[in-house]
C-alpha cells in the first residue's frame, strides 16, 4: 500500500496545512516531472511517469479531508473502514431535512416537466425560486457543519505526534482512530447531501 503522506514528505496526521501541502506538491512535481527523463531509456521514462502519477494521486488524496482521513485510517488499521449504513444521531436533523426538501423539489420538477403551457410555467417560477432558496439555506447549514468538523482535526494531530512509531505494537491504542473514523463518516454524509442539494438547485435554475 502506498503511503501518500510519505510521497509528499508529510508526517501522518489528520490535519494538514493546505498551503504548505500545495507548495510541497508543486516543488516535488517540478522535480519529478517525466520531462526530466526525456533523454533516458524507456524503462526510466516509464518509471518517471509512474512516480509522477503516484505523486498526483497522493496530492488529490491528501488535499481532500475525507479522502485524507480514510487513507490515514487505512494506513493505521490495514484497511479502510466499511461504509456505515446508519446515519449518526448528530446528523439526523440534516438527514431528514435534506430528504424532505429534495422530495419536494423532485415533485415540483416532475410537475414542471409535464407542463407545456408558458403561462403555467411562469406561474410556477416563484415556487421554484422559493424551493431553490430553501435548498441554498440548507446547503449553508451543511457547509457550516462541515467546517465545524474540520476545525476538530488540528486538535487530533498531537496524538499522532506523541504516538509510538508506525509498526509499533502500542501505536493503534495510542491513536484516537475512532474519533477520526467518526469525522470521516460525517464528512462522507455531508458531502453526499450537499451533492444532492446542489443537483436540485441546478435543475431548478432551468
Amino acid at each position: 500500500m502506498l503511503d501518500n503522506f510519505a510521497l509528499l514528505n508529510e508526517p501522518r496526521r489528520p490535519w494538514l496545512d493546505a498551503e504548505s501541502l500545495k507548495q510541497k506538491f508543486l516543488t516535488l512535481s517540478s522535480e519529478m516531472h517525466p520531462d526530466r527523463a526525456h533523454g533516458e531509456g524507456e524503462a526510466a521514462r516509464e518509471a518517471a511517469t509512474r512516480r509522477f502519477a503516484e505523486l498526483n494521486a497522493a496530492w488529490q488524496c491528501l488535499r481532500e479531508p475525507k479522502e485524507r482521513l480514510g487513507h490515514l485510517l487505512e494506513l493505521e488499521l490495514g484497511a479502510r473502514p466499511a461504509d456505515a449504513q446508519d446515519v449518526p444521531a448528530a446528523a439526523m436533523d440534516l438527514f431528514f431535512e435534506t430528504g424532505r426538501i429534495c422530495r419536494e423539489a423532485d415533485a415540483f420538477l416532475a410537475a414542471k416537466g409535464k407542463t407545456s403551457s408558458p403561462v403555467i410555467k411562469a406561474q410556477m417560477f416563484g415556487r421554484g425560486m422559493e424551493l431553490a432558496g430553501r435548498l441554498d439555506g440548507l446547503l449553508r447549514v451543511i457547509l457550516r457543519r462541515r467546517e465545524e468538523l474540520l476545525a476538530e482535526l488540528p486538535g487530533l494531530n498531537a496524538a499522532w505526534e506523541a504516538a509510538p512509531a508506525a509498526g509499533s505494537a502500542g501505536r493503534a491504542a495510542a491513536l484516537p482512530l475512532a474519533a477520526v473514523e467518526a469525522v470521516c463518516r460525517m464528512l462522507s454524509y455531508l458531502g453526499r447531501w450537499s451533492g444532492q442539494i446542489q443537483e436540485r438547485v441546478v435543475q431548478l435554475s432551468f
